[in-house]
This record gives structure tokens, sequence and C-alpha cells, in this order.
């Protein structure tokens, strides 16, 4: 454990049907590095994990979407999972959040198919991402660009295509939250 992003407060944005390693993952390497994780979700107690389609482990909830503020974070999480994507791109409270980090240009790390919910936000033109490959076609549609990497980092949006891309995902957000902190 290090204290590299000591006073960072990060959010991660899911549902019932997120992938687990994609939420899991992402919130033990932040938590290692010193950061403070808070899971958002549209209800408050627990969420139901999958791993691909086999039911995986419920996750608590820290905060719901109608009380937290994108103001009190310095970074966004966006795990994936084709049911959790699909459910967070539909709520309204969840572009919101999305769109305000944006506006903010805070860290916004986005795996798999959790880059649903930046297309239905908005965030999308313009920039150069990757996700899993059937999203391809909606980020074109969004107007971006749609890139075949383990990891894209263009901006204050970092994205990552799928599970085994979790490493490289996490040390790429880790880095730009440090050099953030550093400025």
């Amino acid at each position: 454990m290090t204290d590299a992003l000591n006073g960072c407060k990060v959010a991660v944005l899911a549902v019932d049907g997120f992938e687990q390693a994609e939420l899991v993952e992402p919130k033990r390497a932040l938590t290692e590095a010193g950061a403070t994780v808070h899971v958002i979700s549209a209800k408050p107690g627990k969420i139901q994990g999958f791993k691909h389609v086999d039911k995986g482990d419920a996750v608590d909830v820290d905060a719901t979407l109608d009380k937290a503020s994108p103001d009190d974070y310095d970074a966004l999480v966006l795990p994936g999972g084709v049911v959790n994507g699909d459910a967070l791109r539909l709520l309204p409270q969840a572009q919101a959040f999305v769109k305000s980090l944006n506006d903010a240009n805070k860290p916004i790390a986005v795996i798999c198919h959790g880059t649903w919910l930046p297309v239905s936000a908005g965030i999308i033109k313009g920039r150069t991402v990757t996700s899993w490959p059937s999203l391809q076609d909606d980020i074109r549609n969004a107007g971006g660009t749609w890139v075949d990497q383990e990891v894209v980092e263009d901006g204050n949006l970092i994205s990552s295509r799928k599970p085994d891309d979790l490493p490289a995902f996490s040390k790429t957000l880790i880095g730009q939250l440090t050099k953030r902190k550093a400025a």
C-alpha cells in the first residue's frame, strides 16, 4: 500500500449486473494507492456482480446517485457488464454525473460495456476510445474513433476493452491521478 493518492476520492458508478472484476480490481488498486473509493448506484444496499454470465459477489453501495455529488470526487470509474452498461446509460442522473466530471476535466476511466454511459452522456464526439468490440458502432455513431488497444488515454478519458486489460487500465488511471495530484 502506498500513499500516492491519499486525499483522492474516486466514484465507481454501477448497478446490478456489473462485471465483477471490472469493479473490484480497480477499486482494490486505487485503495492500495491510498485513494478513497465509493460505489455509487441507483439504489442503496448491495448490487449484484457477475463473472461474465455467472452470478458473482454482491458489493456494498456507499451512496446513491440522488445523494452523491460529482463535485466531491476527483475521478470516476465505469465498470462494464452488459446489463450494468445498458441500465446505467438510461439513467439521467448517471449521465449528468459523467457530464459533470467531464466538464471539470476530471479523469473518467471506463472499461468494456461501461462505455455506453459516456456515449449516452454525449462526451465521445471527437475522442479516441476503446471498448468491448461490439460497442464500436455506437462509438463511431457518437462521433468517436474506436481502436482495438489494451488502454487508450484521450485527455481525461481512459478506456479499456475487457477484464484482461485491467492491470494497464488501473495503472493508467493511478498514473493520471498521481500526476494531477502533484500538479
